[in-house]
């Protein structure tokens, strides 16, 4: 029996990784769930449904409401432990570290945005294998995730693109990575095959994209995600924080990264070797299945998502990214190559751009075009510790807002 902390369970990762255990409650056992909450109905059904001792919200108030709707719900049940506060997902990550509780086996960071990296730090220091969806994580912190690491292999991605090339990577040799132990030997791998859906605007000129609205940006055609790794995907800046993230999970240089757009959503990911093979990992575009991987690693569960319909026509279909449109990936390529702490300011400013464009206080366009100011203004200390780091990214978010008015 594996237990699991579930952090960010009323998101999208979190809901669908409840439905991958709900089939396999003979596996695991739900130990804590985590929420900002704004879904306290949900949270509430959640932790009765999965029997779960510990929640954990990070807004106080909400506890009130949670205890409220338990007790009305189901007023012959004890009611879960509950952890109210800034802090509590991060109390939740390392639960059992020196305390009476046992200790969690995996915790699922499906957190959205930077506010993820402490829980990551603090899941990874307790010794648990950290199924990681929060792409931030890495984006913004790269290198403490690496110090914070208990173990080679610690970290199992839950994204659907680093997922398949973690799979893809088992076909050969590499060099000591995040996702995996040191393998003696010189690596096999050549490059790494990023794919992108293209998104909603697939195929667009930049004069068309000019008054696009919120609701255009968040109808994805393939993928159903929470709202700002949606409008993530419609710019593209989520394949630009997945080439970041691929680069520090797999030790390959982010030159060695080739972003390219199959529209079917299939092929998940690609990894080419020195021989030149490829070798490709092919499902249904459902999250169920990376994150079934991410809670199991290395075994395969059963009864995940239904299997590719291989005896029926099909046709599959990549193109080369244009930049031109979508930007946002070769800003992502030179903010890592310029210092550890330039993908954070990307991160953090498109951030506070995407809150913006959902909020209706700037136009579509404005959202990479003022993470390019961002980063094109930033002074960047010497210095590389945490502290330094949380400062750096709030005055990004500072400077984004000054360009956002300013653009106005």
């Amino acid at each position: 029996m594996r237990n699991v902390i579930i952090l960010g369970s009323t998101g999208s990762i979190g809901t669908q990784t409840l439905d991958v255990i709900s089939r396999h409650r003979d596996i695991f056992h739900v130990q804590a769930l985590g929420a900002g909450g704004s879904r306290i109905s949900l949270l509430v059904q959640q932790a009765g449904e999965f029997d779960v001792p510990i929640v954990g919200l990070a807004d106080r108030e909400a506890a009130d409401e949670f205890s409220a709707q338990w007790r009305q719900l189901f007023a012959h049940r004890a009611m879960p432990q509950l952890i109210a506060g800034p802090q509590a997902m991060v109390e939740l990550a390392g639960l059992g570290t020196g305390t009476s509780i046992e200790s969690s086996d995996v915790v699922v960071n499906g957190i959205t945005g930077s506010v993820g990296l402490m829980p990551t730090l603090t899941a990874l220091r307790s010794g648990a294998t950290l199924a990681l969806a929060n792409k931030e994580s890495l984006v913004v912190g790269g290198g403490l995730v690496r110090e914070a690491m208990s173990w080679p292999g610690q970290i199992v991605p839950v994204d659907s693109e680093h997922s398949a090339i973690a799979q893809a990577l088992r076909s050969g040799r590499h060099r000591k990575g995040l996702t995996s132990p040191i393998v003696d030997g010189t690596s096999e791998v050549n490059r790494i095959i990023l794919t992108a859906s293209g998104g909603p605007f697939r195929g667009k000129k930049r004069h068309e994209l000019t008054d696009v609205t919120a609701q255009q940006a968040l109808d994805h055609p393939t993928w159903a995600m929470g709202p700002v790794v949606t409008i993530n995907s419609s710019t593209l800046m989520n394949k630009g924080l997945e080439l970041i993230e691929a680069a520090y999970l797999f030790d390959v240089e982010p030159t060695n990264i080739v972003p390219i757009v199959h529209p079917q959503s299939v092929i998940h990911s690609m990894v080419e070797f020195i021989d030149g093979s490829t070798i490709a990992q092919a499902s249904q575009p459902d999250m169920r299945l990376p994150i079934a991987l991410g809670i199991s690693w290395p075994d395969r569960l059963s009864d995940v998502t239904p299997y590719h319909p291989w005896d029926q026509p099909t046709a599959w279909t990549f193109e080369p990214l244009d930049h031109e449109v979508f930007p946002a990936v070769k800003l992502a390529q030179q903010a890592v190559a310029t210092s550890s702490l330039h993908p954070a300011l990307l991160n953090a400013a498109n951030e506070e751009c995407v809150s913006a464009f959902l909020a209706g206080k700037i136009p579509y366009l404005d959202i990479v075009d003022t993470v390019d100011e961002v980063l094109n203004m930033m002074d960047i200390p010497a210095q590389r510790d945490i502290d330094t780091l949380l400062e750096t990214e709030q005055q990004a978010r500072v400077l984004a807002h000054d360009v956002m008015r300013r653009r106005a």
